[in-house]
């Protein structure tokens, strides 16, 4: 008799969707939101991740970010560990420094007779945008068409107020995209009622997008709904994506917000929000909050309503990654559709690259 699994399968070892969709990576070939761009001073290196893979992110003292291999070519420690040289990174073991296209410039000890090691290690293309740094940590040849999501709003002279929030949870990454489009948990969130009553109205799967449209009222809190402006957008139905990688959500035109997975290795994420609004009034009033003061309402709101309430779902995702340790066995009881057809993209995506993988030698690859 065939022996049980004493752990979670691996996505090759799945007998099931359940089980594919929560072992599946996520496509490098796409752009991560891995940090804010304000916490990298001039001369500062981080150790950022993707999918177990360790990137070190270093901004030079010409303010430019780079990011690089997480690992010295000599003795394999992590670049992150050590220090920025000017506009390159150094070791902080035998000091070798490397420059911005991974090419190792400087060894500070005697070389023993030896020639100059040609050594090289990976480097990650790294733009900012919506105060975010975004890595592209695949085949950086795609890295100028695959872009990062484009929100006019956040953009311009007239762009919305936004402050964003993140979290990292110990959940898989599916969870989370399931969670933050599946409205049938209102029950988790009813001290906050952000949504009530949801009825999926549409869902469909069009190209690498899940498109989906609940019948629902929008924030009905008794605090946050003080501050929705009924009369200048309906608060009756919302619009949702999981544009892959992505998420996003649209209340009216008025009521937005994206949110960035970054898949840290199986079971821990780390998960960036922008929400961003131009339909919110002062309560007990008809007056809509200006654009200049918005930003200093969602800095007071972030920490009192909208973190709390996100909380909420950091709890749930990881009671949710543990019971699917403990009973990943159980059979799959999924009511939403929506869900069905998110879990089959992620799958679907995580199938391409494995193929592409097989198929192709890595884009990048480190010399020594």
């Amino acid at each position: 008799m065939k022996q049980s699994l004493s752990s979670p399968p691996t996505f090759l070892e799945a007998k099931n969707r359940r089980q594919k969709v929560r072992s599946a990576g996520m496509n490098p070939d796409y752009w991560y939101a891995v940090e804010y761009d304000h916490a990298i001073k001039p001369g500062q290196v981080v150790e950022v991740k993707f999918w177990n893979t360790s990137i070190a992110l270093y901004r030079g003292q010409d303010g430019k970010l780079r990011a690089v291999e997480n690992r010295c070519a000599h003795r394999q420690l992590k670049l992150s560990l050590g220090e920025v040289d000017g506009c390159n990174i150094r070791c902080t073991y035998h000091g070798w420094q490397y420059d911005d296209e991974g090419k190792l410039v400087d060894m500070p000890h005697d070389s023993f007779g030896n020639r100059f090691p040609a050594c090289k290690v990976g480097t990650y293309p790294v733009k900012v945008r919506y105060g975010l740094i975004w890595i592209f940590p695949g085949d950086a040849t795609l890295a100028d068409v695959r872009q990062i999501p484009e929100i006019p709003e956040l953009e311009g002279k007239n762009r919305w107020a936004c402050v964003p929030l993140d979290f990292t949870w110990r959940a898989h990454h599916s969870m989370i995209i399931d969670n933050v489009s599946d409205f049938s948990h209102a029950y988790l969130h009813r001290q906050y009622r952000p949504f009530v009553d949801a009825k999926l109205t549409k869902f469909e799967e069009i190209g690498d997008h899940v498109t989906l449209s609940y019948d629902t009222q929008v924030g009905t809190g008794k605090i946050s709904g003080l501050f929705v402006d009924r009369t200048r957008v309906n608060t009756n139905s919302m619009d949702l994506c999981y544009e892959y990688p992505y998420q996003w959500s649209n209340t009216g035109d008025k009521i937005k917000h994206w949110c960035f997975v970054l898949p840290i290795d199986e079971r821990t994420t780390r998960t960036f929000f922008l929400f961003y609004f131009n339909a919110l009034k002062i309560p007990f009033t008809n007056i809509k909050i200006p654009q200049w003061l918005m930003k200093l309402v969602l800095k007071i709101a972030n920490p009192l309503l909208i973190r709390p309430l996100l909380s909420q779902d950091g709890i749930a995702v990881e009671a949710e990654q543990e019971g699917y340790e403990n009973h990943f066995e159980a059979p799959i009881i999924e009511l939403n559709p929506a869900v069905h057809l998110f879990q089959q993209l992620t799958i679907r995506k995580w199938e391409e690259h494995l193929n592409k993988k097989q198929h192709k030698q890595p884009a990048m690859k480190s010399i020594v």
